[in-house]
């Protein structure tokens, strides 16, 4: 497909039935397993699959496409230790197929909502995640509080364009709390100032106690959303591109193989401490090609729960991945 083209939108609903004609039928699971897999209610397993056979969508999407995406979700879970793993057919292509993936993050969010299991969710904010919620449909959950991970404007205390906390409580009607301060602060000390400020503890708080946290991963480059939206300098960011890094999550860069690099950037970050982060649910919502060696980078360190991308990014990540083993193997054969 030429670049920039874009494919037919895909029916939501259908492919979704697809998914648990796959797993029930091919994948002989039981209906509370199909639940369980796609986080939906039982209920709504039975119907779907239900659907699938009654408008013969079985041999059209099972055997096709949708097949293919769900072979890479086992690929994808089995390599890099993933609880969780959805990979949706590309509508659109490119650095940041913000149509696909802002489709897939929406059903995720519209998922998680259904199943009312999840009282406090804690959100990140970038392109990504933005995206994922102005393709949400208006999903009235009273009974759920959002809150924010990260500080919310750029250093100069301008609005960050991608920040999702206000969003997300215009189409759900639930309370949302944010950080009103710099996702960066200047300094050490002026970030203890930020700390300090009345109600700040308490957003913090609420952030450390969600059982569910979703999130975007960056790149590490001058096209980065850090650098772009004016939450970092460019010398900064080139800083921790030099000292390795090729992915960011919350605030924390890492290295292709997954190695923390600690660094002043991230240790003026208003987000939660790397120590805080480890064995929680988080899912991340992350492709395209731009962003392909940031999200190996995150996968490799296994701070994910559950991974959220497109079908052009689980190949490029499974295929080097291989290409890297082969690469390793030969060399280690070698010497």
């Amino acid at each position: 497909m030429p670049d920039g083209a874009t494919r037919p939108p895909i029916d939501e609903e259908a492919a979704l039935a697809a998914r648990a004609a796959w797993l029930y039928f091919a994948g002989g699971r039981t209906q509370s397993e199909v639940a369980q897999a796609l986080n939906i209610p039982s209920t709504k397993a039975h119907r779907l699959i239900a659907k699938a056979t009654r408008d013969g969508l079985i041999r059209v999407f099972v055997e096709g496409p949708m097949a293919g995406c769900i072979a890479l979700e086992d690929a994808l879970k089995l390599r890099f230790s993933l609880k969780q793993c959805e990979v949706v057919p590309n509508i659109d292509d490119g650095p940041l197929p913000l149509r696909t993936l802002g489709t897939a993050g929406a059903r995720f969010f519209r998922q998680a909502l259904d199943r009312g299991r999840d009282a406090v969710i804690a959100l990140g904010h970038g392109r990504t995640l933005a995206a994922a919620v102005d393709h949400m449909p208006t999903t009235p959950c009273p009974g759920v509080k959002f809150v924010s991970l990260l500080g919310g404007l750029t250093r100069r205390f301008a609005a960050n364009p991608f920040d999702v906390i206000l969003r997300v409580a215009e189409k759900t009607g639930a309370e949302a709390y944010l950080l009103p301060i710099p996702f960066f602060a200047n300094s050490i000390a002026d970030k203890r100032v930020l700390l300090s400020q009345l109600g700040i503890s308490e957003v913090i708080a609420m952030a450390d106690a969600a059982s569910l946290l979703i999130v975007g991963i960056g790149e590490v480059s001058a096209e980065s959303f850090l650098q772009m939206s004016g939450m970092v300098g460019a010398d900064e960011i080139d800083a921790v591109r030099k000292a390795g890094a090729t992915g960011e999550v919350l605030g924390h860069f890492f290295t292709l193989d997954g190695r923390h690099i600690t660094n002043d950037l991230s240790d003026r970050a208003i987000a939660p401490d790397l120590d805080r982060l480890k064995g929680r649910r988080i899912v991340a919502i992350a492709g395209g090609a731009a962003k392909v060696d940031a999200i190996r980078a995150i996968l490799a360190a296994e701070l994910l729960h559950g991974l959220i991308t497109d079908e052009t990014t689980a190949r490029q990540l499974l295929e080097e991945e291989a290409a890297t083993k082969k690469a390793t193997k030969k060399n280690g054969h070698t010497a």
